[in-house]
């Protein structure tokens, strides 16, 4: 159970990526392969609470099934505003 599930976030992080992102999530969160879930910020230059509380409803949905979630190349505002929503207490940055 070593497999990682990278999910690449768009550059506007918003309401708009809903949909998406949970048919993303809920595809690692049913495959019993897949033991970390990572969230790829590399093209994120906006997100607001919306996203913020689908990144809340991930990690609640991965701690239920005992899969690991992370977050990787998050830098600038973007990262200000995770750090200041203190989101390291949730997710793992790498």
């Amino acid at each position: 159970m070593d497999n990682v599930n990278i999910i690449s976030l768009p550059d506007k992080f918003d309401f708009s990526f809903h949909k998406e992102f949970t048919r993303r999530y809920d595809d690692s969160i049913l495959n019993t392969d897949v033991a970390e879930i990572v969230l790829d910020f590399s093209r994120v230059n906006y997100l607001d609470s919306s996203a913020l509380g689908m990144m809340v409803l991930l990690y609640r949905k991965a701690q239920a099934c005992n899969k690991r979630v992370s977050v990787k190349n998050v830098s600038g505002k973007t990262a200000e505003i995770l750090k200041m929503a203190n989101f390291q207490k949730l997710y793992a940055f790498e």
